[in-house]
């Protein structure tokens, strides 16, 4: 993605310490909440991978059309996974945002050839795209309504009561705070486009 170096860096790392957590939590003895846990995992190592600052490391010209697969293949079984779980939905639409980007940024070797530097925005430059503004109002929406879900459940002191103690994959609040902040890493990575 364009823009400054070091906001890039600390996104990469965000969007991968959070897809590690995911991969923890891919351990659940919960089999929805595996399912779901490797579609965030896949969705922050790949937020990741895009986020590398181009300034360091420009991606390759293949790599854009292999992000649009693999996120495609992704919304696809969100889509599917969508019929017995709502949640998959917002997989769906990251998914989507993914598969968007990566077109986007797929385009913007073609358009910096002559102009130095592409913003991304193939709509003639004027503002920002109508899908842009739409993913970026859905993920703004969607960072406030998770935050919002976090509160209580970091007030409530937790634990529940007794017996077992609970896993690390199993802990609903840290699967909140990784949605969160897969959340605010979306929003930076349209941001920056």
């Amino acid at each position: 993605m364009h823009g400054p170096t070091s906001p890039g860096w600390m996104l990469v790392a965000l969007c991968a310490l959070t897809g590690s957590y995911c991969v923890l939590r891919m351990r659940s003895r919960v089999p929805e909440q595996r399912r779901a846990a490797g579609g965030e995992a896949l969705m922050g190592f790949g937020m990741a991978v895009m986020a590398v600052p181009a300034a360091v490391f420009p991606q390759p010209g293949w790599a854009w059309p292999v992000y649009a697969v693999v996120f495609g293949a992704a919304g696809l079984n969100a889509l599917w996974s969508a019929r017995t779980d709502a949640h998959h939905l917002h997989h769906l639409v990251g998914a989507a945002a993914m598969v968007y980007m990566a077109v986007v940024m797929a385009a913007v070797p073609e358009q910096a050839h002559g102009h130095g530097h592409g913003h991304g925005h193939g709509a003639g430059g004027s503002g920002v795209p109508l899908l842009t503004g739409a993913l970026l109002l859905y993920f703004a929406a969607y960072v406030l309504v998770t935050g919002a879900r976090l509160l209580p459940a970091a007030a409530g002191g937790g634990g529940g009561g007794g017996g077992a103690p609970v896993r690390w994959g199993d802990r609903p609040e840290l699967a909140r705070a990784c949605r969160l902040s897969m959340g605010i890493g979306m929003l930076a990575m349209l941001l920056a486009m």
